[in-house]
């Protein structure tokens, strides 16, 4: 971590608990406000109805998911910023012992970290694609339980719980924690009837400002919303600001569950046990420990089976995330077209580097010659297959857009890229009617080996800012970052983007290409093959 940032951490956790200290000592305890709550025979609102037992767990669940793949999504870019540039060295915090090293080639994928399978899921190194299918796969269901609580706790008058109707509730509050600050632990309201002050707000933020924030500081994420509605990641600062905020979410979650677990089984684990599993105050009723303890053992016991199905069964997960995921994708933020937003100052002073080097003695000899007798060919389904070189091309025409690149593995930044439009492309090999895939082939390889490839839709390639650059940044496209032609397809992820093109083919569906799967990447490392978000 920054020292910055830790000073400015240490600061504002030594003032809060300095200043609950100092009013300890200097005017003693405040009074306790539970002490103000009503009478268990004046509640109105009381107890646990099923739905409410039922969203519980479900979420508990669902969260417990979504934390452990989310660790495993950032350990493929352990590094977290506040700026979109990803610059080495500008990260406030990073979970690698690496300095990005300066005198020899380094990828982003050289920089990813193993994590363990005990925190991560699926954990280890170069997972990220089975992480995200895990992740994406529970997503909508994590929301449309939020969504199923919060409509049924203001359809009944259990918003009442949880739901300040007071300002008083801060003061309240901040009493309650200067008693547990100072180790004076406050009196513990039966949680059947009522919560006291700081339960009653942590309940609600947890509900009502981590909740959407996760949601929103996710969405900001997605190229295809980031390149149509610029304003959104502003929330945030910035992308990498959304990410952070994101990865904060899942920080003050976990702190949540620590605490809330350590008091329910302080305050009384059986009686509380009860509360959450049966909807019964009985103090001495072990019924509703052992459901509990029985939910954590299924929990667990999943996660066993998860392991396994990640490792054993890798394209199940990959599978149930595009059946849950694409249709919704392709019917909403698929459909969006990126606008231009850039201009020429928001230019990245450093731009991540990835994939491997070809190693193609082809793509070598053309480096050598400076890519003069390099053709691209264009063929597959369409009426005039063509040859053409680079000079050709750029005699067709030439865009330039600055956009920002959304790497799948986390980090981003802002280029410029001039070259053809895809369309124009389009317009001289007149695809037949049924082409509705373009298959773009490189002369690199993937992680594993094999020739590198990825596919996009016919609809996506003809999406304003598609093109083939010959151009970053206003030189010409260097052997790192994909010469000589470099695909860009805005509202996808950076691995759609195929680098050091060879040759293009126009196709009716991937089924028949590599394993079919539409990409390298979604063939040997299980990525989305819909890449929105």
């Amino acid at each position: 971590m920054k020292p910055s940032v830790l000073i400015i951490a240490g600061l504002f956790l030594g003032l809060v608990v300095g200043v609950a200290w100092i009013q300890f000592i200097t005017t003693g305890l405040p009074a306790d406000p539970s002490l103000k709550l009503p009478a268990i025979n004046n509640v109105s609102v009381k107890g646990f109805p099923f739905w409410v037992i039922l969203c519980h767990w479900v979420n508990f669940f669902f969260l417990i998911i979504l934390i452990r793949s989310g660790i495993s999504i950032l350990m493929d870019h352990p590094r977290l910023y506040w700026n979109h540039n990803c610059t080495p060295d500008s990260e406030w915090l990073r979970f690698t012992p690496i300095r990005v090293p300066r005198d020899r080639f380094w990828t982003a994928k050289d920089d990813a970290r193993y994590i363990s399978p005990v925190l991560g899921l699926p954990g280890y190194r170069h997972s990220v694609g089975i992480a995200r299918g895990w992740h994406f796969i529970h997503v909508p269901f994590f929301v449309l339980n939020g969504v199923f609580f919060v409509c049924l706790l203001f359809l009944t008058d259990h918003w009442q719980r949880i739901v300040p109707t007071s300002w008083e509730i801060i003061p309240d509050a901040w009493s309650v924690f200067v008693h547990y600050i100072t180790f004076h632990l406050p009196i513990e309201p039966n949680g059947f009837y009522h919560y006291n002050a700081l339960q009653k707000l942590s309940y609600f933020a947890v509900i009502f400002i981590f909740t959407p924030l996760s949601i929103i500081s996710g969405m900001c994420m997605s190229p295809a919303l980031e390149n149509r509605f610029h304003w959104l990641p502003k929330i945030f600062g910035n992308r990498q600001g959304a990410r952070s905020v994101h990865f904060l979410v899942m920080l003050g979650y976990i702190a949540f569950i620590f605490v809330h677990v350590g008091m329910v089984a302080i305050s009384g684990l059986v009686r509380n046990m009860n509360h959450i599993t049966l909807g019964t105050d009985e103090p001495n009723n072990l019924n509703g420990l052992f459901i509990g303890i029985g939910i954590i053992c299924l929990l667990v016991s999943f996660f066993f089976l998860a392991h396994y199905i990640s490792w054993r069964k890798p394209r199940l997960v990959q599978k149930a995330s595009a059946m849950i995921n694409s249709p919704l994708w392709e019917k909403t933020i698929n459909r969006l077209k990126p606008r231009k937003y850039y201009t020429k100052k928001d230019i990245s002073p450093y731009f991540w580097a990835n994939g491997k080097l070809p190693t193609s003695q082809v793509w070598k000899d053309l480096l050598a010659d400076d890519f003069k007798d390099y053709k691209l060919k264009i063929g597959g389904m369409v009426s005039n297959p063509v040859e053409l070189s680079l000079d050709e091309l750029k005699l067709l025409g030439k865009e330039e857009n600055i956009t920002m690149q959304h790497c799948i593995q986390g980090w981003s930044g802002i280029a410029e890229w001039g070259g053809i439009p895809i369309h124009s492309i389009i317009n001289i090999v007149k695809p037949h009617k049924n082409a509705k895939m373009v298959v773009f082939y490189s002369f690199g390889e993937g992680l594993y080996g094999g020739t590198y490839y990825d596919s996009h839709t016919l609809d996506n390639c003809l999406k304003p800012s598609s093109i083939l650059a010959w151009e970053m940044n206003y030189e010409a496209l260097s052997p790192v970052y994909g010469a000589p032609l470099r695909l860009r397809v805005e509202n996808q992820l950076g691995y759609k983007q195929v680098k050091w093109i060879e040759r293009i083919e126009f196709v009716e569906d991937f089924e028949n290409i590599g394993k079919g799967y539409g990409g390298k990447n979604a063939d040997d490392e299980y990525f989305d093959i819909l890449a929105n978000t």
